[in-house]
């Protein structure tokens, strides 16, 4: 019950804090009348532990004693000026949401510069509800960060706002800040199924390279090892050459090709069938093989590489959707 008054709590000053910044465009510097700074609960015991100290002090006139009050007193107002200058003028240059798949772990890459002298240390970037990312960061320089994000479902996934926190120097203050910037990440089905590829089309015939029988595969080259690759198919004359691990890669002589039909998969429910659509472009991009996709209402030609696939993938993750 606690963290779920703890949770509307957040959300409520969440929204509060945009009705009061507003949407932010890049670049973006943070100016202090969007910074917001709490004691974390190691200050607050040490504020404790101060207050006790100067009633010892006061009780017994012990001069020492007020004096090493005053002193630590003194650090700590330090230490929360720091704490948020550490994010004070701090400017985020770029921000991007790349694709993912539901049910996995998505990544914001942002950029950061910092302009002034000094160094900023003990940063975290974090999506709600997924982990913080920690970094710091030299003065005058850049640096790319990724933080990660939660994609439970298919589709266009609108991630509202990213939380910029830091605990320098000493970990007793917590300044934090709000960006909330438009960025929209598509999240592609899960490539869930165990039906087969459909069986492939034959293209144009090509004719048969010499003394190799027809039907009969053809080495096209190398490709880099991917997870679940044959161990007889990697190139081993080339690891002992000191070459990372690389797949020997066949084409067909008979120019197959592979068209991936959403209604041919009955009896299966829509998102069961968009899961099987993924699992066989996967497939068909680890085989380097051509296919063509048709959706209700859109026909996607045959063609094959990284563009053709994440053409596919993103058909899949919108539809449903309205244009």
């Amino acid at each position: 019950m606690l963290s779920s008054l703890r949770r509307r709590l957040a959300e409520r000053v969440a929204r509060w804090a945009r009705q009061r910044q507003g949407m932010d465009a890049l670049p973006v510097q943070l100016l202090s009348r969007r910074l917001y700074i709490l004691p974390t609960g190691a200050g607050l015991a040490f504020a404790a532990l101060l207050f006790v100290m100067l009633i010892a002090g006061l009780n017994y006139t012990n001069s020492l004693a007020l004096l090493l009050t005053f002193v630590l007193g003194s650090c700590i107002l330090v230490g929360m000026h720091e704490c948020q200058r550490t994010l004070q003028g701090l400017w985020l240059l770029q921000a991007q949401a790349g694709d993912c798949y539901a049910g996995m772990a998505g990544c914001v890459e942002l950029r950061f510069e910092n302009r002034s002298r000094q160094a900023r240390r003990a940063l975290s970037i974090r999506v709600p509800g997924a982990a913080p990312t920690a970094f710091s960061l030299a003065a005058g320089a850049e640096i790319r960060v990724a933080a990660a994000f939660n994609a439970p479902r298919r589709g266009r996934q609108r991630i509202d706002r990213l939380e910029l926190a830091t605990t320098a120097p000493f970990g007793l203050f917590r300044c934090w800040t709000w960006l909330y910037l438009p960025l929209d990440a598509l999240v592609y089905p899960q490539p869930l199924g165990h039906r087969p590829l459909p069986r492939a089309a034959a293209g144009p015939a090509r004719r048969p390279s010499p003394g190799r029988s027809p039907g009969e595969d053809e080495w096209a080259g190398l490709r880099h090892y991917q997870t679940g690759d044959s161990l007889r198919a990697i190139a081993w004359k080339a690891v002992a050459r000191g070459a990372p691990l690389m797949v020997a890669q066949y084409a067909g002589e008979d120019g197959s090709e592979h068209v991936l039909s959403f209604a041919g998969l009955e009896p299966l429910d829509p998102e069961a069938r968009l899961s099987q659509l993924c699992a066989w472009i996967r497939e068909c991009a680890r085989r380097d093989a051509a296919c063509a996709l048709r959706l209700p209402g859109l026909e996607l030609p045959l063609g094959r590489g990284a563009v053709h696939t994440t053409e596919l993938l993103r058909a899949l993750a919108l539809y449903g959707e309205a244009p």
